[in-house]
């Protein structure tokens, strides 16, 4: 028979097994698993979620050609001549750094900014020449824009897309041209004409009529 003192050893022995291991104040956390991309068409819905890091690459490195867009109150007034040229075509308009300013803030107004914003994105990333850098962007530019779980998803055909997830298993700084093309030309058919008509762009050529009348 055990003693009394082997019984409450017996009793408690296997309390303390189902017990977790403690883990001491000064035990080493377990290591973080390796960032490995857990999927090929580079979706939101995994578990390949982007680190700060990965958006502070976003920042247009020394390598850049192109400038990020000025602020609307950052851009000069533009001339009286070249407000009207923004009316003779989309391409003219989507070459003034002023023309680009005053269609960005009139799609705003429209709630359609990031097709503004995804063009944009795009020119940066064709100016890329480093391949690491381009490789980043590409995967926020995919994030941000593409992924149907982005509040900014801009709206691209499914041939497209499937292009894109394709080219997306390695980036290139032409991995969204047919997007871009497909972004332009939506936003020239639809939205240009409305800027034309809209109060926005009417007021920009009356200040500047009354701007040459003031010169004359």
């Amino acid at each position: 028979m055990p003693t009394a003192h082997e019984a409450e050893t017996q009793h408690t022995g296997p309390e303390e097994a189902d017990q977790p291991p403690s883990m001491s104040s000064h035990a080493a956390p377990p290591a973080a698993p390796s960032r490995n991309p857990c999927c090929l068409c580079w979706c939101c819905c995994c578990s390949c979620s982007w680190s700060e890091g990965r958006r502070q690459a976003w920042r247009p490195s020394g390598e850049s050609k192109l400038q990020p867009l000025p602020s609307c109150e950052a851009c000069s007034t533009p001339s009286p001549e070249e407000v009207r040229t923004w009316a003779q075509s989309f391409d003219k308009l989507m070459h003034s750094p002023a023309g680009r300013s005053a269609f960005r803030a009139f799609l705003r107004t429209e709630y359609s900014e990031e097709n503004m914003l995804f063009w944009l994105a795009c020119e940066e990333l064709k100016a890329e020449a480093n391949q690491h850098v381009v490789d980043e962007k590409a995967r926020l530019i995919y994030e941000d824009y593409v992924s149907i779980l982005s509040p900014k998803e801009v709206s691209l055909d499914s041939r497209v897309r499937e292009g894109i997830n394709k080219k997306m298993q390695e980036p290139s700084a032409h991995t969204f041209d047919d997007a871009q093309l497909q972004i332009y030309t939506l936003m020239h058919r639809d939205s240009y004409p409305r800027f034309l008509g809209s109060p926005a762009y009417r007021s920009l050529l009356l200040q500047g009529g009354s701007q040459s009348s003031h010169e004359a």
